[in-house]
């Protein structure tokens, strides 16, 4: 059979096994072929890849255009079909007895190589793309608006390498050698493991050998939360969400393999990759992660070695070492030729990788100030560490670091390669973690709905920690509990119970009314442990440490206390928390409990530390200041740990856990601390109420949120008293507040929505870059009726927590702007705000750049913009609407009588579409602007346009930059209208 019949008799299936995924990858990479081969030209190219048709459209024009090549033409396009797709796909296929075989000779230009080698090249500049870029914008053949274009968040790498190479082509042969040049470098300058290979000695394979053994056996078991060995590392762990910022301010979503790869790179010339997320994130975990798969060699393959320092650790190393001497005795010792294989790791610091858990821990603040770079002198480990990360000591070695975001200032920060956020679970996270965790679906299935059911408590479980703990304690949570869990007190105590329930010697654990009574010593002397451990910064304990608190045999076998596998350490035992969090939680059972303590150290804990530092406060923040800024800072912020304490102390004296601690804390002893804890949160937020400036004339009165803004709300939170929340936003009189960039996820989320819902004016607020989620979203209801803006760019929102905000917004009067720039939006969120634009007849603006937006959304939201007569400000950048959407938003907007502005950048707008919006701009009496940059409109459509304009003075500026216009239009045509701005 021909491969003409083939085609005809197989088309159907050929189409569905195109377009079975949904995406358009494999499609492609047919293309890719095709135009490699010179079966399609440029022309056939622009006319089946439609960006605002639907894939099978295009995939059907495929079939047609190569059917009406002839013979050859469609032998090779199944010769294309039969290397992509995937076995699976191909069974019951037939691509013909002798297939076709791609390639031709080799074209004589740059640019005809970009075609003849595409498919190769696709696969090359895939983790290149950044520096491809940087090497084009450096010789000046790309600017940054290219990059950009290029870049963009909702592209795949594949796509935006399609997109570089057809960029590139449109520059010409300069750019194109450019390119090939830069790849070509990158090929000779990229290590060869074969070669690698051929000059190791036998004594450095044999010491990879030991130290992937090692690195195997530590990263084994689950340590993190658990510590007890339990859990294979395969078995439960669950990926969390990891974002990094590019160049251009955009967020980009990381998989584990990315974490040292090229993606996101800022400082080409620095080497430490810093992982920065909050407490009980998945930081340890993450890296136990990348270790386990380095000794299997499944990941990190350009790594020989790969060195994994705690600096929990670290913190007990009181001995002056060489970076030899770290690098053997606390991660693994050569059995022979210690120097011979220590100069390899210096000959090759490209081969070697270091990571250093928990910077934050580290007791001293990073300095820059006393350089090291002999690699075989003895030095103190602060001066040994910093001089590692700021690669004056092995320099070309890349560092992954793990640290809280507020843990690492800006002199450390000036050394970073790039830095990693890594946000906890998403919602199909927690779920995926609860079905690892239980072995029993049924039982999985019901925690699962537990959460769902409650989503304050499922807003807890993207932080991974608080998921282990209600996981863990899964049968108090369903047994129907008292308080139904609210806060991260409220869950901790939930483990504290089920800690002493599972060591109950009555009858299958049953505990009484009075159970923390009944423990409150063994309460007390991990609690004093673990407050004096934060005082100092320790996080590891000796067993003498245990004993001079009288802590005992019985009381390390409740669990929250672990053995600590120290190697560096031969003499004792060492122990530590379960988690630093519960560490912080034991800290301020001591410090509301304990009778005797100081009367100071509840209000000590919400106060700013200064330089004058005596005593327990000394002892407390002192590790905290960065000596390199000493002269010019007059304060320094609380540490992390301290102010998870306070929210904990917080919590634990709120009302509702009065009746717990009434037999173990005197009511007189407990109002005093509560009054303490509330006079310091209102002095707290009285100091960033008193820092608001007063606002620029013809502006609004803003507040950008300090670091500890967040904070105080969360500790207002703990305390579940509206009274107090109420007290507390009386006093901001403010219209916009500002939370960008502040890690705000789902548990921030449910704090602000607590006390921002008492605000006495509407505000908008802005919470751009953040993660806030679907589950965070939802968390915002209580307070969307005090929004009149809502700013929600690059936050992680689907359709569905979209529906759900629309829903309470449609009754909410205030509720009259969003911009949701650079989410996980589609056209399933259209027929909601479609909904919101009918029902609410005082809506102003609205702005949904960036997301997955094609012509049927633009349709859906097209019938509510004909019935709205008040929006002012519409914004589809960056999505795919193309002329159908375009002409449809046209017509329903021809009518409005408030319009002001509409953006539809980037949109696949040709002249079509430009002829329809001339329409509009030929009737409305409103509209001001009208953005059509990066668009296919071509001189058609722009004359159109400049009729229309003629027609209508109100409107200010067209923009028009790349579009399909050569110099010489854009000159004339801008001579034509001088509001065209190209």
């Amino acid at each position: 059979m021909t491969a003409h019949q083939l085609i005809l008799k197989q088309r159907a299936e050929l189409l569905a096994v195109l377009c079975g995924g949904g995406s358009a990858e494999p499609l492609d990479c047919v293309l890719d072929l095709l135009l490699a081969c010179e079966v399609l030209v440029w022309e056939d190219y622009l006319s089946i890849r439609v960006v605002e048709k639907p894939l099978c459209s295009n995939v059907r024009q495929l079939f047609d255009v190569v059917y009406d090549k002839g013979e050859d033409a469609c032998s090779l396009l199944l010769a294309a079909m039969n290397q992509v797709l995937p076995e699976e796909q191909k069974a019951g296929l037939c691509f013909g007895k002798e297939c076709a075989v791609l390639g031709k000779n080799r074209p004589d230009t740059a640019t005809l190589t970009l075609l003849a080698d595409r498919p190769v090249l696709v696969r090359k500049l895939r983790d290149n793309i950044d520096g491809a870029l940087n090497a084009l914008l450096t010789t000046g053949c790309f600017t940054i608006k290219d990059c950009d274009a290029v870049q963009l968040p909702v592209y795949t790498p594949s796509q935006q390498v399609r997109r570089l190479l057809d960029q590139v082509r449109f520059k010409g042969e300069t750019a194109a050698k450019t390119l090939l040049q830069y790849l070509e470098q990158t090929e000779t300058t990229r290590p060869n493991p074969e070669d690698k290979e051929n000059h190791l000695s036998a004594n450095c394979l044999l010491y990879q050998k030991k130290l992937r053994s090692s690195v195997a056996a530590q990263s084994h078991s689950l340590s993190t939360y658990g510590g007890t060995g339990r859990f294979s590392l395969d078995d439960i762990y669950t990926d969390g969400l990891l974002e990094v910022m590019d160049g251009s301010g955009e967020t980009l979503t990381l998989g584990l393999e990315d974490v040292v790869g090229p993606l996101g790179t800022l400082n080409e010339d620095a080497d430490t990759v810093l992982v920065s997320g909050e407490a009980g994130s998945g930081k340890s975990t993450l890296l136990q992660r990348l270790h386990l798969l380095w000794a299997r060699e499944a990941l990190l393959t350009n790594t020989f070695l790969l060195f994994p320092f705690s600096c929990r650790k670290l913190n007990s190393e009181h001995r002056e070492l060489s970076l030899k001497e770290l690098l053997f005795l606390h991660c693994c010792w050569p059995d022979r030729s210690q120097d011979e294989v220590f100069q390899f790791i210096l000959d090759h610091p490209n081969l070697a990788l270091f990571t250093f858990d928990g910077l934050d821990e580290f007791k001293q603040g990073f300095t820059d100030e006393e350089r090291h770079c002999c690699p075989t002198k003895q030095v103190p480990i602060p001066i040994l560490l910093f001089n590692l990360l700021q690669g004056t000591l092995m320099k070309g070695v890349m560092k992954v670091a793990t640290s809280r975001p507020q843990a690492v200032g800006p002199s450390l920060k000036h050394y970073l390669r790039k830095e990693v956020l890594l946000k906890g679970f998403s919602p199909g996270g927690i779920d995926c973690y609860v079905k690892k965790h239980h072995s029993d679906p049924a039982m999985a299935r019901r925690v699962i709905e537990s959460l769902q059911a409650n989503t304050v408590l499922l807003s807890l479980c993207h932080i991974p920690v608080f998921c282990w703990i209600v996981t863990k304690c899964h049968q108090e949570l369903l047994g129907g509990q008292d308080v139904i869990p609210q806060t991260i007190t409220d869950v901790s105590l939930l483990v504290l119970q089920h800690f002493f329930q599972r060591k109950s010697p009555q009858p299958q654990g049953v505990l009484g009314k009075a159970w923390l009574e009944e423990h409150l010593d063994t309460v007390l002397k991990l609690g004093q442990l673990a407050l004096e451990g934060l005082e100092a910064s320790c996080y590891v304990f000796s067993g003498y440490e245990l004993q001079r608190n009288g802590l005992t045999e019985q009381d390390v076998s409740l669990g929250f206390l672990i053995y600590c596998n120290d190697l560096s350490v031969t003499d004792c035992k060492r122990y530590e928390f379960l988690h630093i969090t519960l560490q912080c939680f034991f800290a301020a059972l001591y410090v509301v409990l304990n009778r005797n303590s100081d009367r100071s150290a509840v209000s000590r804990l919400f106060q700013p530390q200064y330089r004058q530092l005596s005593g327990l406060s000394q002892r407390c923040l002192g590790h905290c200041i960065d000596s390199s800024v000493e002269e010019v800072e007059s304060h320094v912020t609380e540490t992390p740990n301290l102010q998870i304490t306070a929210q904990f102390v917080s919590g634990l004296l709120s009302q509702r856990h009065h009746n717990l601690l009434l037999e173990c804390c005197p009511t007189a002893v407990r109002e005093r601390k509560v009054k303490q804890v509330v006079k310091s949160l209102s002095k707290g937020m009285q100091r960033h109420f008193k820092s608001i400036p007063r606002p620029v004339e013809g502006e609004k009165k803003s507040m950008h949120a300090m670091p500890s803004f967040v904070w105080l709300i969360k500790c207002i939170y703990e305390m579940q008293d509206n009274s107090i929340a109420q007290d507390t936003m009386a006093k901001l009189d403010v219209e916009h507040l500002k939370l960008t960039y502040c890690n705000i996820g789902p548990v921030e989320c449910t704090a602000l929505s607590y006390v921002l819902k008492y605000l006495r004016n509407p505000v908008g607020l802005q919470l751009d870059n953040n993660s806030v989620g679907d589950v965070g979203a939802e968390q915002l209801l209580p307070c969307l009726h005090i929004c009149h803006s809502l700013y929600l760019r690059n936050n992680n929102i689907s359709d569905e927590g979209i529906r759900k905000l629309l829903e309470k917004g449609m009754k909410c009067e205030s509720f009259q702007k969003i911009a949701l720039f650079n989410n996980n939006l589609t056209d399933a969120c259209t027929q909601h705000f479609a909904l919101l634009l009918k029902s609410k007849q005082n809506f102003l603006s609205l702005r949904l750049g960036n997301n997955n937006i094609t012509s049927q959304g633009a349709e859906q939201l097209a019938e509510g913009l004909s019935y709205n007569q008040s929006l002012q400000f519409l914004g589809l950048w960056g999505n795919k609407i193309g002329d159908r959407g375009a002409e449809a938003l046209a017509a329903a907007l021809k009518n409005s009588t408030t319009l002001i502005w509409l953006s539809l950048v980037d949109n696949g707008v040709g002249s079509a579409g430009a002829c329809a919006l001339a329409k509009l701009i030929s009737q409305s009496k409103t509209l001001e602007q009208l953005w059509l940059n990066k668009n296919c409109i071509s001189r058609e459509g722009v004359e159109c346009l400049i009729e229309a304009l003629k027609m209508n003075s109100s409107v200010k500026e067209v923009w028009l930059r790349g579009n399909n216009l050569s110099p010489e239009e854009e000159e004339e045509l801008s001579k034509q209208e001088s509001r065209l701005t190209f």
